[in-house]
Formats: structure tokens, C-alpha cells, sequence
């Protein structure tokens, strides 16, 4: 009897071979959409695309043995209108979206503009968000009656920072390698309050997260009331034991912010399985959703001691809705969330998340066999970072490297200088190929050999 060929994408999603493949992700609608509105995109790169999964075979296998596959992954690069005469490897700050993502943003965009504006906002678009918030509540496993849609991390992680009450006096932690907004947050209200705020300081790269876990519980006083920590640091890519953190803490009766700008849709996880009570995420990063798009979890039971950044009425108080009350705003952005969600659920988040890995092991290894004055700031143990990483090499000034790597070679990488560690960040993203794994790694290694010209 003959076998069935085995599902290439995860249960629960339609079974879809190569050859079906771009089709399903809807490359030739959104080639002719945006053909249609003049944008800059080729119709006939999707043309070829969809003949070239013509003439692939499915991919099958583990999240690694699907990682290694270059003909699957050349596939799904096509789906991108990324321009590759420069190597973006700064997708960690802001990812740039398929076309599919584009072309629904434009499609939305453009019906707002041809209704009048009042009546498609409110009467058609506003009841289709509710639609985004469920795809993304069955994708990272979470009640779509505790996601908000915001606009970045910074939106729905201020929303938590600033909307928890607290008094004069009152302590809250957070580390020396959270992002610097959040941060900047804390400040004003030690300024304006007269809160306090504390920052523990993780080792570089954290192997131990037990060890994690007791620099935070040891860092608890008394007068500690909040908590904020990284689920993946964006200066190294370390993932933090959130939660076993979250545990401690809940212990004690302190509430934990968790910072996933880089974690959802780059590491394999379900938000119900942090048991955290907030969570925030910019969506424009790993989702690669439309730019200025965003997510905030509140746990049900939270929302309604969390005042929004902007005054709802009090009909809202216990609704997560109350957080996204900002006045008029592009829904389009919102809209076209609804895509990049399925083009991550057809992806599959562990296939993803093991390509992701594979694209970081390959420049990293090569590097640091290529000479001893490679320092990686990010563990390659498994489990403890994603696709992002931080590199140095000894003797080299970070922020001139980065500069002579775009200058010289327009590859994009990002320089972080910090008080305890310097490197260049390093995040590719699917679309990414070996070939500019290679570009990179090569221009690296001249600069180790060369050095940097004066």
C-alpha cells in the first residue's frame, strides 16, 4: 500500500506541498494587487516563484532537518521584494514584510480612501480587527479577550509600566540589558513619583537559569512591587527564564512585565505557557507584520487594574479594548496583521525557530573557528537564544566596523556599545541566504586579517 507523503507544515494547519505553496499564501493575488496600485513590486518574480515550487519537492522532516533545507528555504525567500544587492541583517529592528503583507495593507489602505473615510473605518474595518485578534489568539496561544493591538513594544510595554499604580518609595526591577526606553520609563517615574528603581546585572553570555532566577529573587526587598524582564534580550539574543521568574515572583505577590519585542514568532512558545500576567511585543520584528504594528497579553483577571495610556470610559474597564483607544488610526496596519499571521502558522513557528538557529550557527561557528579574537556574547546552547547574536572581535572598534561593513560592503548589521560589552548584533531573518551568510562572514574574516583601513 502506498505510503502518504508525509505533512510538511504542523497539525492543525491545511496540508500545503511546495508546489502549492507560494499559491496558498496568495503570491499571485498580491502580485496583481499590487501591480494594480503601481507599487514596486514584480509580477513576474511571483510568476517565476510559483514555477520554481512547481519544481520542489515537499519538504518533510524534523524543524532541523526542514532548517537545512536550502531549496525549500530559497522558495519561501521569494515571497520577499527585499533588495539583494545590500545584506540586511538588522531584521531585529524592523523586519521588512512579504509581499503578501504589503499588498493587503495597500488593498485596506486604499478602501478607506475610497469610501468615505468615517463610515469604512468604523463601519467596515473596525468589526475586521476583531478577526486579526483571534488569528493571533489561536496562533500564540493566548484568549483573543487578552491581546490588544498597539502599535510597537514600547506602546504595549508602557501601557503595563505606566498604568500600574504605585506609590513613593515603592522599588521595582528590572536589568541593566533591558531595552533603554523601558528604561527611560522607569526614570521619569522615579522622577515624577518618587519610585525607585533597581537593576540587576546577568551575565554575558547567561548559561545558568537557575542561576538567573536567584539574581532576581536576590535583588527582592520588601519594598519591591514590580518586575520587568526580557523574555530575549535584544542586545544578545539571550533568552531569560521567564517562567520560572514569573513563578518567584507570583510567590511573593509581585506582578512581572515580560519585554517580547524579540521573542514571539522567533522562538517556538505559547504565551499560556509563560502563566505570565503582561507580555509586549512589537510585530513588525519576527511576525514581520505591517510597520508600527503591535501586541500587549494582559491576563483577564489584570485588565482591569491596568489604566490605559490614553483615558477610556469606565464601560471599558474590565474590556482589553481599553488599551487601544487612541483616536483615528490606519487600520490598514491592523488589517494586515491578519496575513503575516498566516504566513508564520504555514511556515510553522518550530521550523522557523530551527532556521532562525541554523542561519546564527552558520556565521558564528565559522567566525569563531576563523581566530581567537571572536568573542560571541550569545550562548549556542540550545534553548538559551534564538537567530539573534552578538559578536566582537577583540581590538576592533564596534561602531567603526558596523560602518565600514555598510560603507564598504552594504551589509547592515547593528553596533551595540555597553557599559558591560560591545558587538556587532547580528539578525538575519528567513529570507535570508547562505550566500549572504557568506558575503558577511567574508568580510569579517578580511577584517580580522586585515584590519580595518585607517
Amino acid at each position: 500500500m502506498q505510503q502518504p507523503t508525509p505533512r510538511p507544515f504542523p497539525a492543525g494547519v491545511p496540508e500545503v506541498t511546495r508546489r502549492g505553496f507560494l499559491g496558498a499564501l496568495g503570491v499571485p493575488a498580491a502580485a496583481a494587487a499590487l501591480a494594480a496600485a503601481g507599487c514596486a513590486f514584480d509580477p513576474t518574480r511571483a510568476a517565476q516563484a510559483a514555477a520554481n515550487a512547481n519544481a520542489l519537492p515537499v519538504a518533510a522532516g524534523s524543524p532541523e532537518e526542514v532548517a537545512v533545507d536550502e531549496d525549500f528555504w530559497a522558495q519561501v525567500a521569494q515571497a520577499w521584494t527585499v533588495d539583494r544587492s545590500l545584506v540586511n541583517l538588522n531584521n531585529g529592528g524592523v523586519s521588512p514584510s512579504p509581499g503578501i503583507v504589503q499588498a493587503a495593507v495597500k488593498r485596506h489602505m486604499d478602501y478607506a480612501n475610497s469610501y468615505p473615510s468615517a463610515l469604512a473605518l468604523l463601519g467596515s474595518l473596525q468589526p475586521q480587527v476583531e478577526a486579526v485578534r483571534e488569528k493571533l489568539a489561536a496562533a500564540f496561544g493566548a484568549d483573543p479577550e487578552e491581546l490588544a493591538l498597539t502599535r510597537n513594544s514600547s506602546e504595549s510595554l508602557q501601557i503595563c509600566q505606566l498604568g500600574l499604580d504605585l506609590q513613593r518609595g515603592d522599588e521595582v526591577l528590572a536589568s541593566t540589558q533591558d531595552y533603554p526606553r523601558m528604561i527611560t520609563a522607569f526614570r521619569q517615574r522615579e522622577r515624577r513619583e518618587g519610585i525607585v528603581l533597581k537593576q540587576v546585572v546577568l551575565p554575558v553570555p547567561a548559561e545558568d537559569p537557575a542561576a538567573v532566577v536567584a539574581l532576581y529573587e536576590q535583588a527582592i526587598t520588601p519594598r519591591t512591587k514590580l518586575i520587568l524582564m526580557c523574555h530575549m534580550i535584544n542586545l544578545t539574543g539571550q533568552i531569560l527564564p521567564v517562567k520560572q521568574v514569573v513563578a518567584m515572583a507570583r510567590a511573593r505577590g509581585i506582578p512581572v512585565i515580560v519585554d517580547g519585542a524579540h521573542a514571539l514568532a522567533h522562538v517556538d512558545f505559547q504565551l499560556r505557557d509563560l502563566d505570565c500576567d503582561y507580555y509586549g511585543v512589537s510585530l513588525h520584528k519576527w511576525l514581520a507584520a505591517p510597520h508600527g504594528t503591535g501586541l500587549l497579553y494582559v491576563r483577564r483577571e489584570k485588565i482591569a487594574g491596568l489604566w490605559p495610556l490614553m483615558a477610556a470610559g469606565p464601560a471599558l474597564d474590565h474590556d482589553i479594548r481599553k488599551f487601544e483607544e487612541i483616536g483615528t488610526q490606519p487600520l490598514a496596519l491592523k488589517l494586515g496583521i491578519a496575513e503575516a499571521v498566516d504566513f508564520h502558522v504555514a511556515l510553522g513557528g518550530a521550523r522557523k525557530a530551527a532556521r532562525l538557529v541554523h542561519l546564527r550557527d552558520l556565521w558564528a561557528r565559522r567566525l569563531l573557528a576563523a581566530s581567537d579574537r571572536v568573542v560571541l556574547h550569545t550562548s549556542l546552547a540550545p534553548g538559551l537564544a534564538g537567530g539573534l547574536a552578538n559578536v566582537e572581535l577583540r581590538g576592533v572598534d564596534t561602531a567603526k566596523l558596523q560602518s565600514w561593513l555598510w560603507d564598504k560592503h552594504r551589509i547592515l548589521v547593528t553596533a551595540i556599545v555597553h557599559p558591560e560589552f560591545s558587538g556587532l548584533r547580528v539578525t538575519p531573518q528567513v529570507y535570508t541566504t547562505p550566500g549572504e551568510i557568506d558575503r558577511f562572514c567574508a568580510a569579517m574574516e578580511h577584517v580580522l586579517a586585515e584590519g580595518l583601513p585607517a
